[in-house]
């Protein structure tokens, strides 16, 4: 996923109703019951708000996972830079992608390259629940985005009593566009549309939508193999939440991933696809309140 490049070709929303919280409909008849103590509220400061022409999409920024490009994203965000900048590659069943002040794919930022944040260390006070453990490895989530791991365990063989995590390119997972050098991020960035696990710790993952995935899927695409769209969908303001008035905050509830509903989701996931379930099956859901999208 370069910022241009030939070489590559969901969560259950509880949607806005005036200032009350309402929900859509969960995608499994069997999904649990949440009480009101088994919800998350995302952090203002860890709130991307992205109004486009097609509807609203809210990300959750991750800083655990990749805090240099979350300070990026905060950065140029508080800065307006991504203001009315365009959807310029959008690909179906893979991603879409921004961030470019040219339009062209070719432009970044006047701020340094980033260092490359592909992985990050976990130790036992970070807050990830697990929902599978394959040899070796450890799924789960780390508050709303996917995450690998080694198994806990292996904090006692370490010298800094953490051990190896990365997160995966799930629907909704939010990365960063790069060249060829693995440090070349600056300031575009793609949300996935589909999962696309070839990207796992290839491209760096710093957040993940958490309400508007029917937005993502709703942009305009392309089908050139490039991915370049003529006349694309247009971003029309980007912010984190902690830098709207308040009368203009939105305000995000996940199912907390600590919870006992979160376990029953999990298992439920697991029984229904059987040897072929995915960390990417489960659906978090979310509520989501505050002021309409500008």
């Amino acid at each position: 996923m370069m910022r241009f490049s030939t070489g590559l070709a969901a969560a259950s929303v509880l949607m806005l109703a005036g200032s009350a919280w309402a929900q859509e409909a969960a995608p499994s008849a069997s999904a649990p019951a949440v009480v009101a103590s088994e919800w998350r509220t995302v952090a203002p400061e860890n709130l991307l708000v992205i109004d486009t022409n097609k509807g609203r999409i809210l990300v959750e920024l991750a800083p655990e996972v990749a805090p240099g490009h979350v300070e990026r994203i905060r950065l140029l965000a508080g800065r307006g830079f991504y203001d009315n900048q365009v959807w310029h590659r959008v690909i179906d069943q893979f991603m879409a992608q921004t961030g470019d002040p040219l339009g062209t794919g070719e432009g970044q930022s006047a701020y340094p390259d980033l260092k490359a944040e592909f992985t990050f260390r976990r130790d036992g006070q970070t807050p990830f629940a697990a929902v599978a453990a394959p040899a070796g490895a450890v799924l789960g989530f780390l508050h709303s985005l996917p995450v690998q791991t080694q198994p806990d365990a292996y904090m006692a063989t370490t010298a800094d009593r953490k051990v190896h995590a990365w997160g995966l390119y799930c629907p909704g997972v939010a990365g960063m566009a790069r060249d060829e050098a693995p440090d070349s991020a600056n300031s575009q960035f793609f949300l996935m549309r589909q999962p696309y696990p070839s990207l796992d710790k290839r491209y760096t993952i710093w957040g993940r939508v958490v309400s508007g995935l029917d937005v993502v899927r709703a942009l305009k695409f392309s089908s050139n193999p490039d991915g370049i769209v003529t006349g694309p969908d247009q971003m029309k303001r980007v912010m984190a939440a902690s830098d709207l008035p308040p009368a203009e905050r939105p305000t995000v509830r996940v199912l907390d991933t600590a919870s006992p509903q979160f376990r029953a989701l999990a298992d439920a996931a697991r029984q229904a696809k059987g040897a072929d379930f995915s960390v990417c099956d489960i659906d978090l859901p979310v509520q989501v309140a505050g002021a309409p999208a500008a």
